[in-house]
């Protein structure tokens, strides 16, 4: 197939690597003249695929997406496909969906995951949209998703991908969260000779074993007291949306909000109110707080 590529930053410059590997062609758009791109504009991008013409949008969510796809319903013909396979909000998509559809466009959203670690081991693919329109790019999907049978779902109608994704990262904050308290349990405990040891035992035999598990006992080996790692972590949004979605659809979830919590508390902003819990205590216990 032939792919138009917009965005080749650190997600979308090796996804086109990968699937430029699997025997397909590339065209590759960004605003960077360092990225490596191919052409040096939307106009000069559309002009260089053949029509029926399929093009993937790996942008950050929001303006960057939004204003992409505005600029290309105005430059694509009927028949055209457009994937977009950044973390756009769910709720969101309809909105492209129709601005597209309006022009006779196609429109496909994509939840994926893999990270840095997707050129060489895949990307797991999360799909919405019309079945029409999935097969139509199961070739990109192909060379994108990791080898055997899983990796790949057409998860439902627009919406249901980006949606899956949602859900995909809150577990993921959930259980980082849980790997964290535990290692940080094992560190401060005088039982425990070496706490790192003991994480690399789990990664096999252990119902705990996963990638994420193999992920932290390289870290640890690379810096055994993770000295070099801040105690700050950021939240990317897709976290607080489950939550957010979970209320609306009565379903508990406070693993999830847990950790999106103490994510947001690394940041500093639990700083203050620490400090009122503090005087408070000393106020009506006589309790003295030690810098």
């Amino acid at each position: 197939m032939q792919l138009g590529m917009i965005g080749l930053g650190r997600m979308g410059g090796n996804m086109a690597s990968r699937i430029r590997e699997a025997g397909h062609s590339i065209v590759g758009f960004d605003r960077a003249p360092d990225s490596g791109r191919d052409v040096a504009s939307l106009e000069d991008l559309v002009s260089a695929l053949a029509a029926p013409r399929v093009i993937w949008v790996m942008l950050p969510a929001g303006a960057p997406t939004d204003s992409t796809i505005t600029a290309l319903a105005s430059l694509l013909a009927p028949g055209d496909l457009v994937i977009d396979g950044g973390n756009t909000r769910f709720i969101d998509d309809k909105a492209h969906a129709e601005e597209l559809g309006a022009r006779g466009v196609h429109f496909l959203e994509v939840g994926v995951s893999g990270g840095v670690w997707g050129p060489k081991n895949g990307y797991a693919l999360m799909a919405g949209g019309e079945q029409e329109d999935f097969d139509r790019a199961l070739p990109i999907f192909e060379a994108l998703k990791p080898a055997g049978e899983a990796g790949l779902v057409l998860a439902g109608p627009v919406g249901a991908g980006h949606f899956s994704k949602m859900v995909h990262n809150g577990i993921e904050y959930g259980m980082m969260q849980a790997l964290g308290e535990g290692y940080a349990t094992l560190k401060h405990s005088e039982l425990i000779g070496n706490p790192s040891e003991v994480i690399a035992s789990w990664r096999a035999g252990s119902v705990v074993q996963s990638w994420l598990l193999d992920l932290l006992t390289i870290a640890l080996e690379q810096d055994p007291d993770l000295d070099s790692m801040p105690p700050v972590a950021n939240e990317s949004g897709e976290a607080r949306w489950m939550v957010e979605v979970a209320l609306e659809l009565g379903v508990p979830v406070p693993a999830t909000t847990a950790a999106l919590f103490a994510r947001q508390t690394s940041r500093g902003g639990s700083d203050d109110a620490l400090k009122v819990v503090s005087a408070l205590r000393g106020q009506f216990g006589g309790h003295i707080t030690e810098k």
